[in-house]
């Protein structure tokens, strides 16, 4: 099992939202060393706030998870500094809610290098001192679009789908190699957020709260969790996708549930 008692944490977008949850539960874990990564001076500067209790144990860093050069100027920071990163969760994210023949090429450049460009980026980085010192855990936070297509987020799908496949591909490569590096991939559908404001959950799919997906992602990674997925009808859409024809999974997602409708009053965050 993986522990997060005298480890060394770094989790990028963790200045807000559930980062920042995620933050304050591997402290209360006994987490060492907290690196927050976000690209927000404001969150940072709140963030540090709120985490005034555990002066000395938490590292800020400004960076901007859709340039490369950035990611890997700041990791050489966080490694000459404070040494190996024990668990590395990669959470920012963002979601443009419109249609794709809406987007602009800076939607669609920037959907993909901060939702999976800079996912592989920061685990490319921070890999090596992994593989050195025989040990480690990356969390990768994709989505139940990952898993299913939903109009009105098609990059922000094609991101979490790309993502899932390379945090899996990684899992099993590492697992070859008996690196005693382990990989989870979230894969959650709405979470109460800012990022999400506005959308119409599902049926039966109600929004899920960030204090207890939070919580429901340290615990899966202290039981080295393969795969989370949240609320309880997400972990039936693979099953349903591999039984069902396409018009008919079309059907029951999109008229049934409500699925493809469900990004219609979507109003998201302003940063979005």
């Amino acid at each position: 099992m993986s522990s997060f008692k005298n480890k060394t944490i770094l989790i990028t977008g963790g200045a807000s939202g559930i980062g920042l949850l995620m933050a304050k539960a591997a402290l209360k874990q006994g987490a060492s060393k907290l690196i927050i990564w976000d690209v927000s001076q404001e969150n940072i500067d709140q963030a540090e706030k709120e985490l005034k209790e555990y002066n000395g144990r938490v590292h800020s860093y400004r960076v901007d998870i859709a340039e490369t050069d950035p990611i890997h100027q700041a990791a050489q920071e966080v490694l000459r500094q404070l040494g190996p990163v024990d668990i590395l969760i990669n959470n920012v994210g963002i979601v443009v809610g419109k249609s794709f023949a809406d987007h602009s090429n800076q939607d669609i450049n920037r959907t993909i290098a901060i939702n999976l460009s800079g996912a592989m980026h920061t685990s490319n980085a921070f890999l090596p001192a992994m593989l050195k010192q025989k040990s480690g855990h990356i969390v990768n936070i994709a989505s139940a679009a990952g898993l299913m297509a939903n109009p009105n987020m098609s990059v922000y799908a094609a991101s979490k789908w790309g993502l899932i496949g390379w945090s899996e591909s990684l899992r099993i490569e590492l697992e070859q190699q008996h690196s005693g590096i382990r990989v989870t991939t979230v894969e959650p559908s709405y979470i109460d957020t800012d990022m999400f404001a506005g959308v119409k959950p599902p049926l039966l799919t109600p929004l899920l709260e960030p204090e207890a997906i939070s919580d429901a992602i340290i615990r899966a990674v202290q039981q080295n969790k393969i795969i989370l997925r949240k609320p309880f009808m997400v972990k039936l859409i693979p099953f349903l996708k591999g039984i069902m024809p396409a018009r008919m999974f079309d059907f029951i997602a999109g008229k049934l549930f409500n699925v493809y409708t469900s990004m219609d009053t979507f109003q998201g965050r302003k940063s979005d």
